[in-house]
């Protein structure tokens, strides 16, 4: 019966994936399907560590993250745990050999939502590796499968990747960071008076991680690619958009890509893939 256990929860942490972000769903299923349910658990765990501190504003978010953080370190640790997101997680953790420094440094990262406001350049760097780059390297963990050589070889261009979305969804809401939150993740950048100057050295530094990335998406197992490029294109597309509009319309609204275009981009992905041009 552990198995059927096993399976439930990794069917619970697809079922989060799918409800809250349709891009990330739409990548992982052109992933080879022996990747799906391990890249769903990951989602999962990252998803809700970030809803306790985004979200939860009625409740304890210090006193629910450090539960949380408890219960993650003793799922790993035993093996088991009665937190479908969390034996999903786990097993990922275990199975592939992600290391303990990664989930360190990422539930650090969401610790440092419920304390700073403001980052300064050291801040925003370390947490734009835990929240973000150490994410696309546990998910790089699982798409070597063992492979530690080639793991090395694509560790540079997963964390860039991991940045570049990142930064890009520090953009898309910074009406919501920064007018509801009071979150301020750019260093030296006063939004108060946020002009097209800082703009622009912002999205300069976004697409040199985009750029990067794209080299390492290129040498990923053939099973990973055609997901990765996918997200890739998705958040680049975003990206675009993001830099067409004025300041004061992204101050204003949470830009989006439509469904429509995701499927769009989504045809054009599988005929590259198809082409063997990805």
């Amino acid at each position: 019966m552990m198995a059927l256990f096993n399976k439930t929860a990794l069917e619970c942490s697809k079922l989060i994936t799918e409800r809250y972000s349709t891009s990330f769903t739409l990548g992982i299923k052109t992933l080879d399907r022996k990747f799906h349910l391990p890249i769903y658990a990951i989602y999962g765990f990252v998803r809700y560590a970030d809803e306790i501190v985004d979200t939860f504003h009625d409740y304890d978010k210090k006193t629910l993250l450090e539960r949380f953080k408890h219960d993650t370190y003793q799922a790993i640790d035993e093996g088991i745990s009665l937190n479908p997101v969390l034996q999903s997680f786990q097993l990922v953790v275990r199975q592939y050999n992600i290391e303990p420094e990664l989930i360190d440094a990422f539930l650090k990262s969401m610790e440092m939502d419920l304390y700073y406001q403001e980052y300064d350049a050291a801040n925003y760097d370390k947490y734009i590796y835990g929240s973000a780059e150490v994410v696309g390297l546990m998910c790089l963990r699982v798409f070597c499968e063992g492979d530690c050589k080639e793991f090395d070889h694509l560790c540079e261009p997963a964390r860039k990747l991991g940045s570049a979305f990142q930064k890009v969804n520090f953009l898309r809401d910074l009406k919501s960071d920064f007018v509801e939150r009071g979150r301020t993740y750019f260093p030296g950048v006063d939004f108060n008076d946020f002009g097209y100057e800082a703009k622009q050295r912002i999205e300069t530094d976004i697409q040199q991680d985009f750029d990067e990335a794209y080299k390492g998406i290129m040498k990923l197992p053939r099973g990973a690619r055609m997901g990765v490029y996918l997200a890739y294109i998705y958040y680049q597309k975003l990206f675009d958009k993001i830099k067409r509009l004025p300041v004061s319309q992204i101050q204003a609204e949470r830009v989006r890509v439509p469904n429509p275009q995701k499927i769009a981009l989504l045809a054009q992905t599988y005929l590259k893939y198809r082409l063997n041009v990805i």
